[in-house]
């Protein structure tokens, strides 16, 4: 096999949702190159995937933005910089030491970087998917659906939401306009979410907009041909009930495979990377870690704290690639973006 040709950069950024783009533009803010991988198609990560029409509403100065209006506006704002965007890639290999890898795809790329930026997010994700008889031909019509892409394509329809967490309430509120009925199924009548999404959940369920169908779990689909009449619901004692749907929506979180990255000589716990909170460095110099893939004490699994850990990597990266050159840490409301 013929050897491919080296693509030359200051950084690799394996991983291109909103904190690898925000880690490209705090490089180029310090002159940096750097270079985007992702083993999507596009870039983005979970939140041009999984939640593009769902509002987010705690990123600095937008009282609420959609996952899909956040990604294009981080992309514009690194669009000064030129980043070269290797997508559709899986990073497979990564040798070398701190001032020198090299990274290699499933697709021959071959990348020289003198620091490497893991911004993996969970890595490969998917979703935990509910023991149910015939899943599988609902899935395939677009009865049982677990991402909402486009609201729009839930209006008039009758919804069982199920879970208990911050997605299955964030959902049920998000489309309980468009809805013509939204169950929302858990099994206890407690709900692990932000005090402020309880509070209109409350206020969703006394309009009638919501009704919480507790202590319930999954039991079955009801249905020919992939399309859904109903969901049958059971209480741990096996009393059950059918609910009336056309759609369900089950929130049991993601599965995460940190991939070819868990077979590097990276420390991990539990498909998260230690890292040094002040750097963001992982236990193999010149490598670091941020976002949800980066753990330490006190961290928080928001994308604002990712975006911290962005700058602080990228300013602990300079002097690996330009030990000559002192970094004099200017705002960049005196410096500008970089020509």
């Amino acid at each position: 096999m013929t050897d491919a040709p080296t693509l030359s950069t200051d950084v690799a950024i394996i991983g291109a949702g909103p904190t690898g783009l925000f880690a490209a533009f705090e490089c180029g803010m310090l002159k940096l190159d750097c270079v985007l991988l992702d083993a999507l198609d596009s870039i983005g990560g979970q939140c041009a995937a999984l939640y593009p029409e769902k509002p987010i509403y705690d990123i600095p100065a937008h009282p609420a933005i959609e996952g899909g209006a956040l990604i294009e506006a981080l992309d514009r704002q690194i669009a000064p910089f030129a980043v070269p965007r290797l997508l559709g890639r899986r990073v497979e290999g990564l040798e070398g030491h701190r001032g020198a890898f090299t990274l290699r795809t499933d697709k021959g790329d071959v990348i020289s970087a003198r620091a490497v930026i893991i911004a993996a997010g969970a890595g490969a994700f998917g979703p935990n998917r509910p023991p149910l008889a015939g899943l599988e031909g609902f899935e395939a019509t677009g009865a049982v659906q677990y991402y909402v892409r486009r609201r729009a394509d839930f209006t008039g329809t009758r919804i069982v939401i199920a879970g208990g967490g911050d997605s299955a309430i964030d959902w049920a509120l998000a489309l309980k306009d468009e809805a013509e009925k939204i169950f929302l199924v858990h099994r206890r009548d407690r709900f692990r979410a932000a005090p402020e999404s309880l509070r209109q959940l409350d206020e969703a369920v006394a309009a009638g907009r919501i009704e919480k169908i507790v202590p319930y779990q999954l039991h079955g689909l009801h249905g020919t041909n992939g399309t859904l009449h109903g969901v049958e619901v059971a209480t741990l004692d096996g009393d059950t009930r059918v609910l009336e749907a056309d759609r369900l929506l089950p929130f049991f979180g993601l599965s995460t495979d940190l991939g070819p990255i868990a077979q590097w000589d990276l420390d991990s716990i539990r498909s998260t990377i230690p890292v040094v909170p002040s750097s963001c460095e992982t236990s193999l110099p010149g490598v670091f870690a941020i976002g949800d893939v980066a753990t330490y004490p006190g961290k928080l699994k928001l994308i604002l704290q990712g975006f911290s850990e962005a700058a602080m990597a990228a300013h602990a990266i300079h002097p690996i690639v330009r030990p000559d050159t002192a970094l004099h840490f200017e705002y960049s409301t005196s410096k500008g973006v970089p020509g």
